[in-house]
């Protein structure tokens, strides 16, 4: 597949694209502030976060675009997402409030401090992420989808700007 912008070979279509930490992990010293264990992370034991994904539909498509990101919650809320980690039925779990803690840069708008739902999933799978609905073109594009045209142009966005 080549990719639509600048003709260069791509291997496949990712669609799924995220960041390892929250953006606020690499602005902190390494000392021993930060705690950072896969889908968890705690920053000079009172900030915490947890990672999630934001499904953006495909049109005309059954799959889904994924960001991968951070939220930070309460303590409250990040404790009892940890005590629910392993326990069955803990999808019905109501959502928690979250602010979003991934910079996307390819919005032209920062995504950082989005206001988001934190939804549980079922034991295995990670959170769903629902952006308030606001005119932020993240918000939008996970409201009314992308084309398979927006997903090549993420994907070029994203490789050619490292």
């Amino acid at each position: 597949m080549k990719c639509p912008h600048c003709n260069n070979e791509l291997s496949e279509l990712p669609l799924c694209y995220g960041s390892e930490a929250p953006y606020y992990f690499y602005t902190v010293p390494e000392e021993k502030r930060t705690e950072l264990i896969r889908d968890f992370c705690v920053i000079d034991e009172q900030y915490f976060f947890i990672r999630g994904h934001i499904e953006i539909p495909i049109i005309d498509s059954k799959e889904k675009f994924i960001w991968s990101v951070w939220v930070s919650l309460s303590e409250e809320n990040f404790l009892k997402s940890n005590e629910l980690l392993h326990v069955e039925g803990r999808e019905t779990e109501e959502p928690y409030f979250g602010w979003l803690s991934t910079e996307l840069s390819i919005y032209p708008i920062t995504t950082l401090s989005l206001k988001t739902m934190v939804h549980t999933q079922v034991v295995g799978a990670v959170p769903l992420i629902e952006l308030e609905q606001t005119n932020h073109p993240l918000a939008v594009e996970q409201r009314e989808g992308i084309t398979m045209e927006r997903v090549k142009e993420i994907a070029h966005l994203i490789n050619h700007s490292q």
